[in-house]
């Protein structure tokens, strides 16, 4: 903070504080005139209520000062006049890193002693998944719900559909290293609206969700052509490239007509963000047995 806003603030402090002790001060010398404190001072609501001349009681009163006597106090202890640290030196970012400290100190011990078990293992242990279960709900809740069963664009991890796969591998490298899979755009080489109402059709003939006719099959060749580089010339998928079957009946996006057409015309780009950093290798671990562990339930 530069040293004319430091002044600034103190001084604006100081200020206020003095103004509330004037205040404070001048109020209470104040009152109806020529009135006895037993004597009522004329104001009168609702035809017989009465307002009487009593004074506030001083303990009231002092309320007021020790609250003064309070925040000058604090804002010699803490922070509170400009870049003034205070004579107890604490901070926010001090206090935050003694938190984590302490909390670092306390469970990385636990961390490693589950992380130090087989992945299999790991979820036969109560405890672990109890711990993996409360990182879940810390680190993915926003995106895969509460209930880990995904929205439109989040994947479900209650069931068998593994976009990147479901080993120890694969889903710990998605909760370190984060996940981009990319649909590209392909409604230009379709060839305009009949093109992609066919391939529309063909890609949900593939799951069984309509009939096969003449119009879907005729956009097998172009499907071969543009999409078979990520999802096969089966529709099958391609979990080295994160690229989901289409031959099942788990759709990210949603499997009417209507989603179809926006992922073929808009393309898609479905982040997972990278959680290497805030969880390191042993929560990762955890989490992920954890992860592994709901779609077997």
């Amino acid at each position: 903070m530069p040293a004319f806003w430091h002044w600034f603030v103190a001084a604006g402090t100081i200020l206020f504080v003095v103004w509330c002790v004037w205040l404070i001060r001048w109020a209470g010398r104040q009152g109806p005139q020529n009135v006895a404190d037993d004597q009522v001072v004329g104001h009168v609501w609702d035809g017989d209520l009465e307002e009487w001349n009593n004074p506030a009681p001083r303990w009231w009163l002092y309320l007021y000062f020790i609250t003064i006597l309070w925040a000058v106090g604090y804002m010699i202890a803490y922070p509170g006049l400009g870049t003034f640290d205070g004579v107890l030196g604490w901070s926010q970012h001090g206090q935050y890193e003694e938190e984590m400290q302490t909390a670092e100190n306390k469970y990385t011990p636990i961390y490693e002693r589950y992380a130090a078990m087989g992945f299999a293992e790991l979820q036969s242990e109560p405890d672990a998944m109890r711990l993996g279960a409360s990182l879940y709900a810390s680190y993915c809740t926003t995106c895969h719900g509460s209930g880990a069963r995904g929205a439109p664009g989040y994947p479900n991890l209650t069931d068998n559909d593994w976009l990147w796969g479901n080993s120890e591998a694969a889903i710990t490298t998605s909760i370190r290293n984060g996940r981009m899979g990319v649909m590209p755009v392909l409604a230009p080489a379709l060839g305009g609206d009949a093109g992609i109402d066919n391939m529309v059709a063909y890609v949900k003939s593939l799951s069984g969700l309509a009939e096969a006719d003449a119009n879907a099959m005729s956009a097998q060749p172009m499907f071969v052509a543009l999409c078979s580089a990520c999802h096969t010339a089966e529709g099958t998928g391609n979990p080295a490239l994160g690229a989901p079957n289409l031959t099942d009946d788990t759709w990210l996006y949603g499997g009417s007509d209507e989603a179809i057409r926006t992922t073929i015309t808009q393309g898609r780009n479905g982040v997972m963000p990278a959680h290497g950093e805030l969880l390191g290798d042993d929560r990762s671990k955890i989490l992920a047995a954890y992860i592994a562990s709901l779609s077997q339930q």
